[in-house]
């Protein structure tokens, strides 16, 4: 039976994602529904795009709040990290691997797994947790009834470590029925040194992925964090002290307050998503030593810091093959399909939300790189007018750099940012736009992606070391 973790989740995507590729297979619905209920779906999608917003508004909470588990079944067997470790390895092929990547979860990275054809495991998955409806602008609130469930969850569980994480901006609609509990591992699970026991080759490499993003904190408890707000829209200064952008949204959306109030930070830590808690690596190397495999570390300063140096890689990889590295497929956040890119022969670029960061880490890359034939673009949808959300007129401007054809991959211009459809659509259009090219591509050696990346990481924001 699946764990109580959330489909919507990075971690759960981009592993399911990448488990495809190893099998095989493209990255269908977000692995939410088979190939068959596409069209159904896509239909279904259709009709809640066309709805009045409050209703698009409500199905988006609904829909999120089904997968949060039950205040009263906090702890117990769908919940134990344990079994969720169990549950993630499960969807890999049982074979031999030359390597694995442990650690922060990153689209960008799933690519780059892909190319060589090697598992990654996560060490931050996210649990949300229902309770009663409640103004997305209480944060006291919030605290008074999840800390007791935190709690007690913690001292069933030692471990992991709890990042309870409240966004009012990005999550607006879904914090209004659930909380979000991200949880980290500080040990190296028993079903992850049993996978890698059994699916690596004598000798193979651990390595660690090692996202230093760090984010203003509060320690409520031994091993219980809270995070105001997250990467993408508002910074942490805004999310923890106002400013202009806080206060036009609140008005705008009838709130009674012009900023929020959360506790006062008391340091910088891991970011609850994204970050790498360094507790576990000191369990990795131990594992390591013990059975004889190398450990390495990829270690980078934000989520989006992989992305060029991952595309760069598949253009060259492609060229060295005789394949034209002249379409690029923009994907955001869990919009991705690693099988179809390589198979395709697309130029991947990821990035993680939908935000202006985002925007101008695009535009970055595509003015330092020559233009391409096409250029199609994902667009994930939250629902939500959040603070820096980058708008449709700003994303066709990337759109229109292609020299051939620009054009969006399941994306409905009209609903963005409530694309509900967006989330079956991404697949049937990557499809029919790509799904008969083959392009015949050998899988990358680990050693030769790894020093790919190390060459070409011209900054210190990115590096790769053995340890």
């Amino acid at each position: 039976m699946k764990p109580k973790i959330a489909n919507f989740d990075s971690a759960t995507a981009m592993l399911r994602a990448l488990a495809s590729h190893c099998r095989g297979e493209n990255f269908i619905a977000l692995g939410s529904f088979p190939k068959w209920a596409i069209p159904f779906m896509s239909g279904v999608g259709w009709l809640v795009n066309r709805m009045p917003e409050i209703v698009r508004n409500a199905v988006y909470t609904v829909s999120g709040w089904t997968e949060a588990v039950p205040q009263r079944r906090i702890v117990g067997p769908r919940t134990d990290p344990a079994g969720v470790a169990r549950w993630l390895c499960g969807h890999y092929p049982k074979k031999r691997y030359p390597a694995i990547m442990i650690g922060s979860s990153n689209g960008a990275l799933m690519h780059l797994c892909a190319a060589c054809g090697i598992p990654w495991l996560p060490q931050t998955y996210l649990m949300p947790v229902g309770h009663r409806r409640l103004d997305p602008n209480d944060v006291a609130t919030e605290l008074a009834r999840m800390r007791p469930l935190a709690l007690r969850f913690l001292a069933a569980h030692s471990d992991v470590q709890l990042h309870h994480m409240h966004d009012p901006s990005q999550d607006r609609l879904m914090v209004q029925l659930m909380s979000y509990f991200r949880l980290k591992y500080l040990r190296l699970a028993d079903a992850y040194m049993a996978f890698m026991q059994e699916c690596l080759e004598p000798g193979a490499t651990i390595c660690i992925v090692d996202c230093a993003l760090q984010w203003p904190t509060t320690q409520l408890a031994d091993r219980y964090i809270f995070q105001m707000g997250a990467l993408g829209g508002p910074t942490a200064e805004e999310y923890l002290n106002g400013g202009p952008r806080v206060a036009a949204f609140l008005e705008q959306t009838h709130a009674t307050v012009r900023r929020w109030t959360a506790p006062k930070p008391d340091g910088l830590r891991p970011e609850a998503e994204w970050g790498f808690e360094t507790a576990l690596e000191i369990q990795i190397k131990d594992y390591a030593a013990r059975n004889g495999y190398r450990v390495e570390r990829l270690s980078f300063s934000n989520p989006e810091d992989l992305s060029p140096l991952v595309a760069d890689f598949h253009a060259k990889w492609y060229s060295e093959h005789g394949i034209e590295a002249n379409r690029l497929l923009v994907e955001s956040f869990i919009l991705m399909d690693p099988h179809l890119v390589w198979r395709a022969g697309l130029v991947p670029f990821w990035m993680f939300f939908n935000m202006l960061p985002s925007l101008q880490s695009l535009t970055q890359f595509m003015d330092e790189h020559p233009v391409f034939d096409d250029i199609a673009l994902m667009l994930f949808s939250h629902g939500v007018r959040s603070i820096g959300l980058a708008t449709i007129e700003e994303w066709q401007q990337c759109l229109s750099r292609a020299r051939k054809r620009g054009f969006y991959v399941g994306v409905d211009t009209n609903a963005y940012p409530q694309d509900f459809a967006t989330f079956v659509n991404y697949s049937r259009d990557l499809e029919r736009c790509f799904g008969n090219i083959d392009v015949g591509l050998p899988q990358a050696p680990y050693v030769t992606v790894r020093d790919f990346i190390r060459s070409h990481a011209m900054s210190k924001r990115v590096s790769w070391h053995s340890l």
